[in-house]
């Protein structure tokens, strides 16, 4: 069949589709009896007895209206099923059962074993026609699909070249699998490869892409093979992974670039249920900055651990309304009451309210400023919101007798170089004071690294730069940052501070740390392109996107750190540290507090920034003063 043929018929509309399918069916209705008497009289003579075909006027009219009332005519040929092939069953069973209704009522000249002949015939040519047609129109439709490599022979890589054959898209040309039992043989129409044979598939066959279809695999095992198809020079997709499908997140079929999380993250361990329970199952809990990263993940956790009630509090109306609406469907299934408010964790008389009205046992406090250049250029709102804005919180807490007060920090509180790291380690120094003076309220600090995906992430900026063409800016070949994934983080959170007897910095087990000019490169290679570094002297290029190194940004340091001092100390948990550092108590603290209060409000940043540096966090700025309104305020 010509392609124009067949072009021409699959953008048919589905009135003259039907039309051409009655027309079959009832030529193949005859076909079939003919063959059927052929077979069980083996001579012609019934040919010339105007009775034997009679039973064609009753026959063929009922089965083309049998098979339109079993809806046989509203399948769509290139997406048959196991479905479509019962109902063809049914409906030429059927069919059979009046050609002999019909021949033993009008005493026809039709033996009786041919209707049951004729109805398996006509079942055969009409599944047949169809299955025939569905591959010609695959392959015309492949044949414009990119070629693809799916990696992983299993269960999920068969589904996803059936997947694949139903679009025109991609065409599949191969499997890949490291299982040695089943390199070398055919699976779903494909050859099974080993990894080694790669390179001259790719070669011969024009692949650009290549599928990962292995979902249940460990993340150390994805990002093993990432690392070695990085070296083809081709695009890495994958399916989601099976955490994501079950939670319905994603679908089976939704393929995406390899996320970063695939290279950088770890399995998780196991979470301890009675530690995940402990400071939320049928509790009232709230979470300030719940529309953020990690707001809104301790927010989906948390859910999923039935508090009674869960308060969302966040300064953005349109962040709070995101996570409320999320959460809303899940949150009715399984009877937790949402509370979406608004409202800044500066305003104490409006924390208080929330917590005494609503009755609060558990507050995780994520709301802060969190991007570095952007407090270096913000001091005075940096630090009212981090420090004073956890000054609030802290004291309404202790009002309103809540029970665990848990401070979300960051690896930039130790020995900080900028604005941020020194705001967050005075809130730190708030909350340990107010752990010292043994309030009702038990607080902690759980204290981390960056998070793939947060807003202000460095991930998402380079994946925009990519699409864009490059460059890719990095600003120093030799810094490194500690990577966690935000729902590991938020899980292991919530266990932290189920932990805490009041007064510990909790540090999370962040890997090891990650140099960013690598991130790069494997974010690159992942599109299918190669990474070169951007020479400002000849600007020659070899490679497809540039890196270009841009310089440190004010208050960044090329290493992060996790602790202040040398001694961590294990918990139950294997992936959560403890550390009592130096802490001051309330009067001590009050002194710096106070000071900072009357800085902030005549915007002054110049001396908040003398009085961080006075204070006992070890704050050592690296860059000169860069506020944005340093110069307006007198």
């Amino acid at each position: 069949m010509s392609n124009k043929l067949v072009a021409k018929l699959i953008h048919l509309g589905r009135r003259g589709k039907t039309n051409i399918l009655f027309l079959l069916d009832a030529v193949l209705v005859c076909l079939a009896f003919v063959v059927a008497m052929l077979l069980r009289l083996e001579v012609t003579e019934f040919a010339e007895k105007l009775a034997s075909w009679t039973v064609l006027l009753v026959n063929l009219p009922l089965t083309l209206l049998i098979f339109y009332w079993l809806g046989i005519y509203k399948i769509v040929l290139r997406y048959q099923s196991s479905h479509s092939v019962r109902l063809f069953m049914a409906g030429c069973a059927i069919s059979g059962i009046v050609m002999s209704a019909a021949s033993l009522t009008f005493l026809l000249p039709v033996p009786r074993s041919v209707p049951a002949i004729y109805a398996g015939l006509l079942f055969l040519m009409t599944t047949g026609v169809r299955f025939a047609w569905r591959g010609v129109a695959h392959q015309a439709t492949a044949a414009r699909g990119k070629p693809v490599v799916i990696y992983g022979a299993g269960e999920a890589g068969r589904q996803l070249a059936g997947a694949i054959r139903l679009g025109s898209d991609y065409r599949p040309v191969s499997f890949v699998d490291d299982d040695k039992t089943v390199q070398g043989r055919w699976i779903s129409g494909l050859m099974v490869i080993d990894p080694s044979e790669l390179p001259s598939v790719i070669r011969e066959d024009g692949v650009r892409i290549i599928l990962l279809a292995i979902p249940s695999a460990p993340r150390e095992t994805k990002r093993q093979v990432v690392e070695q198809l990085n070296r083809l020079n081709v695009k890495i997709m994958s399916l989601p992974g099976m955490a994501d499908i079950i939670s319905g997140r994603a679908h089976f079929n939704e393929l995406r670039t390899v996320q970063p999380e695939e290279l950088l993250g770890r399995d998780p361990v196991p979470p301890i249920d009675k530690l995940l329970g402990a400071n939320i199952t049928g509790r009232v809990v709230m979470v300030t900055g719940a529309g953020g990263s990690i707001g809104s993940e301790l927010c989906r956790q948390i859910l999923l651990v039935r508090p009674t009630t869960l308060i969302m509090l966040d300064v953005s109306e349109f962040a709070v309304y995101r996570i409320h609406e999320e959460l809303s469907g899940r949150a009715k299934e399984l009877g937790v009451t949402l509370t979406p408010l608004l409202g800044s964790v500066q305003d104490e008389d409006r924390l208080t309210s929330i917590l005494t009205i609503l009755k609060v046992k558990t507050v995780y406090h994520a709301a802060a400023y969190k991007h570095v250049p952007m407090v270096e250029h913000n001091v005075a709102e940096g630090v009212k919101n981090n420090v004073l804005g956890t000054l609030a919180a802290a004291r309404a807490a202790v009002e309103a007798g809540v029970s665990s007060f848990i401070l979300i920090s960051t690896d930039k509180a130790v020995r900080p170089t900028n604005i941020m790291g020194a705001s967050k380690r005075m809130a730190e120094l708030v909350c340990q004071s107010f752990a010292a003076a043994k309030t009702d309220t038990v607080f902690s600090m759980v204290r981390f690294g960056n998070v793939l995906g947060s807003s202000g992430s460095v991930i998402p900026k380079f994946q925009a730069q990519i699409r864009a063409g490059g460059p890719v800016t990095v600003t120093h070949p030799e810094v490194t940052r500690y990577f966690m994934t935000i729902p590991e983080a938020a899980q292991l959170v919530i266990q932290a501070g189920a932990m805490a007897a009041g007064g510990e910095v909790f540090v999370l087990d962040m890997g090891e740390p990650v140099k960013i000019v690598d991130l790069a490169e494997s974010l690159i290679r992942l599109h299918g392109l190669q990474p070169f570094v951007l020479d400002s002297n000849d600007g020659v290029s070899n490679g497809d996107v540039a890196i270009s190194f841009v310089g440190m940004r004010p208050g960044e340091k090329l290493y992060e750190e996790v602790l202040i001092g040398n001694d961590p100390r294990p918990t139950q948990h294997s992936r959560i540290m403890t550390a009592r550092e130096a802490c001051l108590d309330a009067a001590s603290l009050e002194p710096f507090l106070s000071r900072l209060e009357a800085a902030c409000s005549c915007y002054d940043a110049a001396q908040i920034r003398e009085i961080l540096m006075e204070a006992p966090i070890e704050f050592q700025p690296v860059d000169a003063l860069s506020d944005m309104m340093s110069d307006l305020h007198p």
